[in-house]
């Protein structure tokens, strides 16, 4: 069972929250994580807070990666260090600096999957009809 379900309506605060810890994670990964992620390319593609902002799920998009799924379990691993990186950034701004775990986005995957499966339809060209004028 998850801890929210995924809501398409969030409150203003959850928003500004889930934008404030998307940039400020992305500055830790840029900058300051090189030593957790190597030479790995991660792009946070979003993020989901909980109604109460005490829980953040945290989706990464990953590159130069041979195992993504277990490179985000490592990441996982380590939440405790970056989630301390975090509250160092954010301490100030907010009450609460929430628990996160961290997510593949499949995202690109799937659209890829899609696209080669319509590519790979067998669908006949559309007759033109002529217009006639009367």
């Amino acid at each position: 069972m998850e801890i929210f379900a995924r809501q398409k309506m969030s409150s203003t605060r959850q928003r500004k929250y889930e934008g404030l810890i998307q940039k400020d994670l992305s500055d830790i990964f840029q900058k300051d994580a090189r030593h957790w992620i190597g030479s790995a390319f991660i792009t946070i593609t979003g993020v989901e807070i909980s109604p109460d902002l005490s829980f953040a799920k945290i989706f990464l998009s990953t590159m130069l990666v041979d195992q993504p799924a277990s490179f985000v379990e490592s990441m996982n691993l380590r939440k405790r260090e970056i989630r301390k990186a975090l509250g160092a950034k954010i301490g100030k701004q907010v009450r609460i600096v929430p628990d996160i775990a961290f997510y593949l986005d499949e995202t690109m995957a799937n659209g890829q999957k899609m696209e080669s499966l319509i590519a790979s339809l067998n669908i006949p060209p559309a007759e033109i009809e002529e217009k006639t004028e009367d």
